[in-house]
């Protein structure tokens, strides 16, 4: 029989702690650093120790690991997770990683082959991903659009479609859910020619899939009242995304009906960016009555390639060769109440592409936490927190279990998580220039592994397909 010394005893109180005493460094550990974890509530100093890629202990005192990053005076969060970000490759990746995001999805225009989509990435991203089964790409299929970007630019868009072609996209749909889509992407604004009956045929099968349905919805505070209905009639979930973008100047009304909706016992949920102008390609819908605009309005869209403001003859050029073009307008007033909402999430609806692109790609959470939350003090730290890390985790985690370890800082969750100084963290990018990266955020972790290091992004490539149980095929 092996005795023990009493000192030993007493250091070992539990066969726990000595097994931790025993165990080898962990394999990275985060020191002293203001842990927060929106789900618990949790506001101290603590020690994570990660091991395997898993958060592996929280704890009071201090650890050893192959590598200690000394976190004092910053923040220790969850990974922000983004619902709405179309820039699904590493040029946007590089942005958003420094702006803490370490889950990105492309939810409201999706994809119409969702194997595919994964198998284009399967080799490794610098952060997690994943993707809707998207009501766009799939009427643009069935209806023979001839757009090459992510919209239509003609029936895709405006043309009705017949009984036999809805019932060809509710194909579509479900074999994107069964190849493990985690939503389904609707753009009622980019497809006019498809009435709210269509629209609430294919919630039907989001609902049959367990899946929230992704709306960009047309049609302002009534248009809203409709999809809200519809949803409600197909027992989908819904969530609408950019509030501030959809509601302009009536996001009181706007949020006030989404709360009416949730209190109503309904499954709701909205998401925002914090920047007035928005952007889209010009070849979209949501331009086909260009040609009746009042010649002031042109001077609101800036063309993303060369960040030149548009005239009516500059507008009708761009139309026609295509590209993205950012939209000003939106009041500060009408951002800040979006982001003073409790109910909506943070999400940048974001890409850069060829060096160009919208701010909201590489700033919208560092600007939220320094604009909003430190300097103007309109959001909370943790509210902030709660709305980009464990909120979007919960409106996914119905269908896709991977979600229930993420936005959370806990043992045994994925070691996703972001470091920064509330002090300094600040969105940097312009209109102008948006592959600016944002300040304050020195370490970003993804899967247990650094992939922003000092500020910078590390060859790491250690994210992941995030994805709902594939569909196996009976014998």
């Amino acid at each position: 029989m092996i005795r023990r010394h009493p000192l030993a005893i007493a250091i070992c109180v539990t066969l726990a702690a000595c097994a931790r005493e025993q165990a080898p460094p962990f394999d990275l550990v985060i020191a002293n650093g203001r842990v927060l974890d929106p789900e618990s509530g949790l506001d101290a100093e603590r020690h994570i120790g990660i091991r395997g890629g898993k958060i592996d202990v929280v704890s009071e005192t201090p650890l050893k690991g192959g590598r200690v990053i000394d976190a004092a005076r910053h923040i220790v969060s969850p990974g922000f997770i983004d619902l709405h970000e179309h820039g699904q490759q590493d040029e946007s990746y590089r942005m958003m990683v420094r702006d803490g995001v370490t889950s990105a999805f492309e939810l409201e225009v999706g994809t119409g082959d969702v194997a595919a989509w994964y198998a284009a990435r399967e080799a490794g991203q610098i952060v997690n991903h994943g993707v809707s089964a998207g009501h766009i790409p799939a009427r643009m299929k069935v209806l023979g659009d001839p757009g090459q970007g992510l919209l239509p630019a003609g029936i895709g868009g405006s043309g009705t479609a017949t009984d036999a072609q809805m019932a060809a996209m509710e194909v579509i749909l479900r074999e994107g859910l069964a190849q493990g889509a985690v939503a389904i992407g609707f753009g009622s604004a980019y497809t006019p020619g498809a009435p709210i009956s269509e629209i609430e045929r294919m919630f039907r099968v989001a609902a049959e899939g367990g899946v929230s349905a992704h709306i960009h919805m047309r049609g302002g505070l009534k248009g809203l009242q409709e999809t809200i209905a519809a949803a409600a009639a197909a027992h989908a979930a819904l969530h609408i995304v950019h509030v501030n973008s959809s509601a302009g100047d009536e996001i009181d009304g706007f949020l006030t009906a989404i709360t009416a909706a949730r209190d109503g016992g309904q499954d709701v949920t909205t998401e925002a960016y914090p920047y007035g102008a928005g952007m889209t390609e010009i070849q979209s819908a949501l331009f086909d009555e260009w040609q009746t605009w009042p010649e002031p309005r042109f001077a609101l869209h800036q063309l993303v390639s060369t960040g030149q403001r548009l005239t009516r003859a500059t507008f009708a050029k761009a139309r026609a060769a295509g590209g993205t073009v950012i939209i000003h307008g939106r009041s500060e007033e009408q951002t800040r109440a979006a982001i003073a909402s409790p109910l909506a999430m943070i999400a940048s609806d974001g890409f850069i592409e060829n060096g160009r692109g919208h701010p909201r790609t590489s700033g919208s959470y560092a600007k939220v936490l320094g604009k909003y939350v430190r300097d103007d003090k309109t959001v909370t730290l943790i509210d902030a927190l709660r709305r980009m890390t464990l909120d979007p985790a919960r409106r996914l985690e119905r269908r896709t279990p991977a979600m229930l370890n993420k936005g959370r800082i806990k043992a045994g969750a994925d070691a996703d998580l972001t470091i920064f100084d509330p002090a300094t963290v600040i969105d940097r990018a312009t209109y102008e220039d948006a592959t600016i990266a944002s300040a304050g955020i020195p370490y970003v972790i993804v899967g247990g592994q650094l992939v922003v290091d000092g500020g910078n992004v590390t060859t790491a490539r250690p994210g992941r397909a995030i994805r709902a149980p594939i569909a196996t095929k009976s014998r």
